[in-house]
């Protein structure tokens, strides 16, 4: 079974073919249009971005087929949320039209599934049970993966997402947009010990994080010691967040008793994070940068593994959601 996936859910134009095979999803094509254009902005346009979809989706599902060698796939995915919902509506209609065409099933998948398996895509994949940390521009959560479709939450984000936090320290420092990648950058020549910035613990519930707070620890730094670096304090920062992530995974590991790690999502391809978790004494599964940041890939993947499983809730009746939870 071939799969043509799709994923528009915020600023990446992405198509891919996966492939059911040996019991294995495998990846016939990924390609992925970045839109460059929302860094004069300082972020993301909701407006821009679904007009750049609906010019580029095309082109992008084309170049795809081409390179995995079909013509007509067995089945269409495509993400049905969360993400920004004009975005969203442009890729799922594009799905519904082509699996209409076609004649063949489709399948709205939930973006966040795609970033929750994502390293089951890899040749060493963890079996279920097992944890994975969800961390990108919109949502920190660490889940609990019991089996296809059977997640539980286990700890997450009481206010912003990581991402965001990186985003708005990026905006602080004057570095530029996306903050993720110009933090990190910058970093590289700071002193991560520098600045002994706080890992916020919410009141009632120790085990969620916060970032609002060490958004505020970053800004009243800034404004109480105009002569530090610009590098120590990214570096600082980004250490604080990578020792604040591995922290909780650790503490749901006690609560669970699960080892085995995986992790997704766009801030999961920071170099700090991965080093922190290296530090560690956990099963990891790490997936390639390039899968950590939205992809059809991963869609695919999802869409896949349900298809095979003998169910795809989810048909031509899905519909575009802004908010879309995934796991209890």
């Amino acid at each position: 079974m071939r799969v043509l996936a799709l994923e528009t859910s915020c600023d990446e134009t992405a198509a891919a073919v996966v492939e059911v095979r040996d019991a294995r999803v495998h990846v016939l094509a990924d390609v992925v249009h970045s839109q460059t254009l929302h860094a004069r902005f300082g972020g993301v346009v909701p407006e821009l971005a679904s007009r750049a979809h609906a010019e580029q989706l095309v082109p992008t599902v084309r170049a795809a087929l081409a390179a995995a060698g079909i013509d007509r796939p067995d089945a269409v995915a495509a993400t049905a949320g969360p993400g920004l919902i004009g975005a969203v509506l442009v890729g799922l209609s594009f799905a519904k039209a082509a699996a209409l065409g076609w004649g063949v099933p489709l399948v709205g998948v939930n973006h966040l599934e795609g970033h929750l398996l994502s390293a089951l895509l890899e040749p060493r994949a963890p079996a279920f049970p097992f944890l994975s940390l969800v961390v990108s521009g919109g949502h920190t959560t660490l889940y609990e993966a019991r089996g296809l479709g059977d997640y539980r939450v286990v700890c997450e984000t009481t206010d912003d997402a990581v991402g965001e936090a990186f985003d708005k320290v990026a905006r602080m420092l004057g570095l530029g947009y996306p903050g993720g990648p110009r933090v990190e950058e910058c970093a590289r020549s700071g002193d991560p010990r520098a600045i002994p910035f706080p890992m916020p613990r919410p009141a009632g519930r120790p085990i969620d994080l916060s970032f609002s707070g060490l958004k505020t620890a970053v800004r009243t730094w800034i404004e109480r010691h105009p002569e530090a670096k610009v590098e120590d304090i990214a570096a600082s920062f980004q250490d604080t967040v990578a020792r604040y992530l591995v922290d909780r995974v650790q503490q749901g590991v006690a609560a669970t008793g699960l080892r085995r790690v995986a992790i997704g999502g766009g801030a999961a391809a920071n170099t700090r994070l991965r080093e922190r978790l290296a530090e560690t004494d956990l099963d990891l599964y790490l997936p390639p940068r390039a899968r950590c940041t939205d992809n059809a890939a991963m869609i695919g993947n999802v869409a896949a593994l349900h298809l095979a499983a003998g169910r795809a809730p989810w048909g031509l009746e899905a519909t575009a959601r802004a908010r879309w939870e995934v796991g209890t």
